[in-house]
């Protein structure tokens, strides 16, 4: 039950965190092109992300915070790719074909940023933040 109990909190974090990534996606989206404003928004909802799921749900006491920042960030490349793709091919491909005219980039960006849900929180449990990851830093930064 308590994995269960995990994951829902890890969707709703993730939730949480698409939303602040849509939100900052569609201020940076004045600046720069759709494409651009979904790379720049990423690091602002990944640093989010990263500090609700050690606290809430993954509690990892061991190990280096920055070493899991590190593992956190590799994951999240991953699936960034898979939203850039999905978001980008959905949006520019998949929407005008269909006649999709309601706030096209907005529905694709969200579809794709739920995409990697289930790969994300096996690899966060079984890479970024599995027990015993042990990593020598400083003692300031544990």
């Amino acid at each position: 039950m308590n994995r269960y109990k995990d994951f829902v909190i890890f969707v709703i974090i993730g939730g949480v965190a698409s939303l602040v990534n849509l939100v900052v996606r569609v201020a940076f989206n004045y600046l720069f092109s759709y494409e651009i404003a979904i790379i720049l928004a990423f690091p602002v909802a990944l640093s989010f992300a990263f500090i609700l799921n050690r606290w809430l749900i993954f509690k990892a006491d061991t190990g280096s915070w920055t070493g899991q920042f590190g593992r956190f960030l590799i994951v999240n490349l991953v699936a960034l790719v898979q939203i850039f793709v999905i978001s980008v091919l959905l949006a520019r491909f998949v929407f005008p074909r269909i006649g999709m005219q309601f706030h096209p980039d907005l529905l694709a960006h969200a579809i794709g940023l739920v995409s990697p849900i289930c790969t994300s929180y096996w690899a966060h449990k079984r890479y970024t933040f599995r027990p015993g990851t042990t990593v020598k830093s400083s003692p300031g930064l544990r």
